[in-house]
């Protein structure tokens, strides 16, 4: 059975944690079952408002989050409209300022660079106010340190940190990720996760595989 729609708190007397599908009403952001967020200086359930940045509806881009992902107070997600285009001679916005510079609102968007959808994989973790810009895809498993401005895309089971964000090291060898990435136990039956909850916990991967 999947987390039911209404429970907004995963512990009782802990109001700076919440299971971020059940508070997220933007429907061009995707959360996956069992994802946290926690924040302790802002109310988590305005994390659409507070950490989704420069997210308008003019561009139709995307959050996508995975199941089972851990993200961390305030981590910011930022979308297209914060890119200022690099193809222009200037820097300055002046497709957003349409009215005063007796431009077309129809090419308002040519005023930055589309890069795309931001696609978080399963079982992330994100770290402490780290950032993560348009058109990056982050893996399954991954790991995104403290304060890291993450530019590029992320590979599954890697840990980057850094500004901009670079691999530190992947968390497990080659093989390890390969049976992972074929076990995707993030979706499995919640009965078969608890049943195996030891094994997931302590690494026992064999008993997994099995």
């Amino acid at each position: 059975m999947a987390i039911s729609e209404k429970k907004i708190y995963p512990r009782s007397r802990d109001t700076e944690t919440v299971y971020l599908k059940n508070v997220v009403t933007d429907s061009s952001i995707c959360i996956g079952d069992y994802t946290i967020y926690n924040d302790f200086e802002n109310d988590p359930r305005e994390f659409q408002i507070n950490n989704v940045l420069y997210h308008y509806p003019i561009n139709h881009d995307k959050l996508f989050i995975g199941k089972f992902c851990s993200i961390a107070c305030g981590a910011k997600f930022l979308f297209n409209s914060a890119n200022h285009t690099l193809e222009s001679i200037s820097t300055y916005p002046f497709p957003i300022f349409f009215e005063e510079w007796e431009l077309d609102v129809r090419d308002i968007t040519s005023a930055w660079d589309n890069k795309g959808d931001i696609v978080i994989g399963n079982d992330v973790w994100i770290g402490y106010e780290a950032v993560i810009l348009a058109g990056v895809t982050v893996g399954d498993g991954a790991v995104i340190g403290t304060r890291a401005v993450v530019t590029k895309d992320v590979p599954p089971y890697t840990i980057v940190g850094g500004v901009p964000a670079k691999q530190i090291r992947r968390r497990f060898d080659e093989d390890t990720i390969s049976d992972l990435l074929k076990l995707k136990w993030w979706n499995w039956p919640i009965e078969k996760i608890r049943q195996n909850l030891e094994f997931i916990k302590n690494g026992n991967l064999k008993k997994l595989m099995k």
